[in-house]
């Protein structure tokens, strides 16, 4: 796999650009589903792109170890540092840029989305790559990564009165 796996990362890259793109639509395309929310952006807030990133990548990872990583012990140890690595850049990048500039442009946010894609399977494929993952675990990564799926769908629905929740456009938190 450790050959077919940088193929698998570009192929994870271009499935998490494309779902991630349709899931910022999807809440508003389905009528406002309760069942949409917890996986789509319910509103434009940071804390809400940040599941556009997150789940995407979650379910590549679940293909992709159907598919091949069951042989590898520390596939889901990879896939941890890249998800979360790339899921925690988007407000780092966002508060970094509209910190130095004031605000940022559309098109700037739709960069981060793509720049953090494609750092965290950059991460995923160097870590997997050299073969020394910091992880102890495998089954621990899971469920941190399941962990993390419970708190996006929890604060979707309680989000934080905080600005990573709050639409800059509405002024509203989260469904």
């Amino acid at each position: 796999m450790k050959k077919s796996f940088f193929v698998w990362q570009v192929a994870g890259f271009v499935f998490v650009g494309a779902l991630g793109v349709l899931l910022h639509f999807l809440f508003d395309l389905s009528g406002q589903s309760v069942w949409v929310a917890p996986f789509s952006a319910v509103n434009e807030s940071i804390g809400e792109h940040m599941k556009l990133l997150f789940f995407p990548m979650l379910l590549f990872a679940a293909i992709e170890y159907l598919a091949e990583g069951k042989q590898y012990p520390e596939f889901w140890c990879a896939k941890r540092i890249g998800i979360l690595s790339a899921t925690f850049l988007i407000p780092l990048f966002y508060y970094t840029l509209s910190g130095i500039f004031g605000t940022t442009p559309d098109w700037v946010n739709i960069a981060i989305f793509f720049l953090c894609d494609a750092i965290g399977f950059w991460l995923e494929n160097r870590f997997f790559r050299k073969g020394n993952i910091p992880c102890k675990s495998p089954r621990n990564a899971v469920w941190t990564l399941l962990l993390f799926a419970a708190v996006f769908v929890f604060l979707t629905f309680f989000p934080p009165q905080i600005p990573l929740y709050q639409d800059p456009m509405t002024k509203t938190y989260g469904f």
